[in-house]
């Protein structure tokens, strides 16, 4: 390398600061700008959504109290989650913290969510106002053959039976459901095969196929559903499950991974379905409901974490222990 050459500058050994005085060309500063391009999507979209959210409710207690949010010293980062005792839940405190840990190494600020000004206040926290979670139900045949009943022929009843049966069969996340397209649904010997690009356990976007065979009954069959649906949507590319207007218009965007939980909660309300114990019925529950329906059914774990593309059997079987928690219970041999 020419020493004298302009815009260069000699690394040497022992030389802290010459990788600061190095001045990249016009196609170093693009590569860098495309490098930032693709760190800023390495999260999920619906993830940086709620780290952006936890951020602007950071920010604004601070404005609120008088301390300064950037960066943030670990007393006043302590002090945050502590305000947050009452109002939020252990799972909210718990990703607070972990996005404004990602704003500042994002930004390269310094940050040590192990200093005891911040541990100390969110173990006490977690320890005296932690609350169990409330987990997804399992939504069991049974009930989605109600919810099914309510799906009229209208357009909006045609796409809400798809979309239930095809989270339901395909035990699909929300994110996947809304994120299929048509052209991603092939219709084939025996059923249907459905490509996920992205799935939660699959961030890099290898994709995934499964398989959706044809149900035995009629109005439990993804195949005839995905049929009557396409019939009125009669969409060749884009989008597979669509927003629908309050005129019945089916338009051109896709839903938004909130609204599975909101059409499963009408059709919930309209069977007059109630849950017992202390589940919820949300968008999960037609994946939960998959896995607890095949196993009582004795389909084998391989083949169950095969179609729900889970990697960890014990996350899988947690599914499977609470459904069985009291049919199962050891206290049912018991002479009581």
């Amino acid at each position: 390398m020419d020493e004298n050459a302009p815009n260069q500058t000699v690394v040497r050994q022992g030389d802290a600061t010459a990788m600061d005085k190095y001045l990249p060309t016009a196609d170093g500063q693009a590569a860098l700008r495309t490098a930032d391009s693709f760190a800023r999507k390495a999260a999920a979209p619906a993830t940086l959504r709620a780290y952006k959210a936890d951020w602007m409710h950071f920010s604004q207690w601070c404005a609120a109290h008088g301390f300064v949010p950037v960066p943030a010293a670990p007393a006043t980062v302590g002090a945050y989650l502590a305000s947050l005792a009452d109002s939020h839940a252990p799972t909210t405190i718990r990703r607070r913290l972990s996005a404004l840990g990602k704003m500042h190494r994002f930004n390269d600020l310094a940050w040590n969510p192990a200093h005891r000004a911040i541990q100390g206040p969110l173990q006490g926290v977690l320890r005296t106002r932690g609350r169990p979670v409330q987990k997804a139900a399992a939504l069991t045949l049974p009930m989605l053959r109600q919810l099914l009943a309510t799906c009229e022929a209208s357009a909006r009843g045609r796409r809400d039976r798809a979309l239930l049966l095809f989270g339901f069969a395909g035990a699909l996340r929300r994110s996947e459901l809304v994120a299929l397209n048509v052209e991603d649904v092939a219709l084939v010997a025996g059923g249907l095969r459905l490509r996920i690009n992205r799935g939660k356990t699959d961030q890099a976007g290898h994709g995934e196929e499964i398989g959706l065979p044809r149900g035995r009954h009629a109005e439990t069959c993804p195949v005839l559903a995905f049929e009557a649906w396409q019939a009125v949507a009669r969409r060749k590319a884009g989008p597979l499950f669509r927003k629908i207007s309050t005129a019945g218009g089916i338009g051109d965007s896709a839903l938004h991974p909130d609204a599975v939980g909101k059409i499963l909660g009408r059709r919930v309300a309209m069977a007059g379905l109630v849950v017992d114990g202390f589940d919820r019925l949300s968008a999960h529950a037609l994946r939960v409901g998959f896995i607890t329906e095949a196993y009582d059914k004795g389909v084998r774990d391989e083949d169950i974490m095969r179609h729900t593309r889970h990697r960890d059997v014990r996350s899988m079987r947690g599914y499977v222990q609470r459904a069985g928690m009291v049919s199962e219970s050891p206290a049912g041999m018991l002479d009581l």
